[in-house]
């Protein structure tokens, strides 16, 4: 068999094991980074997913409730369970309210009414941390806003 892998330029035994640390170079110099970009790619998009759903869920908790310290209480609770549905830490989520027809750069300063008709936006603001990188270079943000209109016709 020797002569035969020698005939057809196979035979010398320079190249034994070259296979291995090919395949080792090219997983460490390609597939880490890859991995890497795609679980941060994955870590910002739970983000703003969870920035949206917990926007939407706060402003539904919100415009149900008969008064401002109920509506709070549910909203808080609701971004808590849409954030940790997408497995966000709800130690990095801010909930804000901004007057109608103003973006969540407004938010902060404006206090609902509850009153019925009532246009607001409900702002939750989530800090994404990528992984393996220290919080003083992480400063991901995503904010997601939901517009909340109260109903005209309440029971009174």
């Amino acid at each position: 068999m020797r002569w035969l892998r020698v005939r057809l330029g196979q035979g010398g035994d320079g190249e034994r094991g070259s296979a291995i640390v090919e395949f080792v170079f090219v997983a460490l110099v390609v597939f880490l980074p890859l991995i890497y970009v795609i679980a941060g790619f994955s870590a910002v998009q739970r983000g703003v997913f969870a920035a949206n759903a917990a926007a939407r869920e706060a402003g539904r908790a919100l415009a149900t409730a008969p008064d401002l310290a109920t509506g709070q209480a549910r909203a808080e609770a609701a971004v808590a369970v849409a954030v940790e549905d997408q497995s966000v830490a709800a130690t990095d989520v801010v909930l804000a309210y901004a007057p109608a027809g103003s973006g969540c750069d407004a938010a902060g300063s404006y206090t609902p009414a509850m009153v019925p008709g009532e246009e607001f936006s409900v702002c939750v603001t989530v800090t994404v941390r990528v992984p393996l990188l220290p919080e003083f270079i992480d400063a991901n943000t995503a904010t997601g806003q939901f517009v909340v209109e109260r109903d005209r016709y309440v029971d009174g």
